[in-house]
């Protein structure tokens, strides 16, 4: 199952994808239904739910699919709508992973960049827009304005001291997320907040897969093309932390809440580690894509 938030028609509405590309309204298809909306009116409070939403939406899915109900009034072309990220403003700072894979730590500085432990930093809720949004520049604030294309955790159950072994468990899916930094705000205030939380700094979606679809998140392939030029290109299975170790280790004092986004690192090929470094400017337009999920697509305006 892959979840949207969406807009059409001036209405924002949570939404799942069907085999055929149609985004099912939700609230509306479960109204047509059983003649009563009970599904609540954002995807994180959707997620809280747990399983008894995964079961709602199959019934719907079902009835839909074995009854051929097939009405625009809640089945809608995937192009007919606009996708926003998948949660629009998450109630907490997205937990980032720094430096998750060995070749970018290299890039980035040397051999002796190479984490022993977890790096985390975070990106305010205001960072957040979705697929086909646009990044904008601000120049007026940064002149190395980067790419970094990640995985990304949707924490679908409440936890605190999770163990690595049942972290999986805690996830409702994963979705994409581009982690744009200003790499001179980074480097000037020797800290990552300013230069990782810019308005628009983090394009997320299209959707967010559930985990049933995606059993191992330890071994997916990710790229990401800058004006069809691949910059990035490498597998999840070379994090040097993996899922489930993040998970873990972010809960063993931190309370982790269903909506709760954990960006899981970029691999190397980000603009800032190429020689000369190559920074964003209006009118690119970066992609990426991971196996599995899609592609998230945004471009650079000004």
């Amino acid at each position: 199952m892959r979840f949207v938030t969406a807009e059409r028609n001036h209405q924002i509405f949570v939404g799942v994808v069907n085999k055929k590309e149609e985004i099912i309204n939700l609230a509306l298809a479960e109204q047509a239904m059983k003649g009563s909306k009970t599904l609540p009116e954002t995807l994180v409070e959707c997620i809280a739910i747990g399983d008894q939403f995964i079961e709602e939406v199959q019934k719907i899915a079902t009835w839909i699919e074995t009854e051929k109900q097939s009405s625009s009034d809640y089945v809608y072309p995937l192009e007919s709508v606009r996708l926003l990220a998948p949660i629009p403003r998450p109630s907490k700072n997205i937990f980032c992973v720094g430096k998750n894979y060995v070749e970018h730590a290299i890039e980035l500085g040397s051999a002796d960049d190479i984490p022993e432990h977890l790096m985390l930093f975070s990106k305010v809720p205001t960072t957040v827009i979705g697929h086909e949004a646009r990044v904008l520049r601000h120049e007026n604030v940064t002149n190395e304005l980067d790419y970094e294309g990640e995985l990304a955790v949707v924490i679908g159950k409440k936890g605190k001291g999770i163990r690595a072994e049942e972290a999986l468990d805690y996830v409702f899916g994963y979705t994409i997320i581009n982690d744009i930094t200003a790499r001179d705000l980074q480097q000037r205030h020797k800290q990552f907040l300013l230069g990782k939380s810019l308005d628009t700094s983090c394009p997320m979606g299209p959707w967010i897969v559930h985990k049933s679809l995606i059993p191992n998140p330890n071994r997916l392939h990710i790229e990401t093309k800058v004006n069809g030029e691949t910059r990035q290109k490498a597998n999840t299975e070379q994090f040097i932390f993996p899922v489930e170790t993040i998970i873990s280790t972010i809960s063993q004092g931190m309370t982790l809440e269903p909506g709760d986004i954990i960006a899981t690192g970029t691999p190397a090929g980000v603009g800032k580690g190429m020689k000369p470094p190559r920074f964003l400017q209006s009118g690119d337009v970066v992609e990426i894509t991971i196996e599995k999920i899609g592609t998230l697509r945004n471009s650079i305006g000004s």
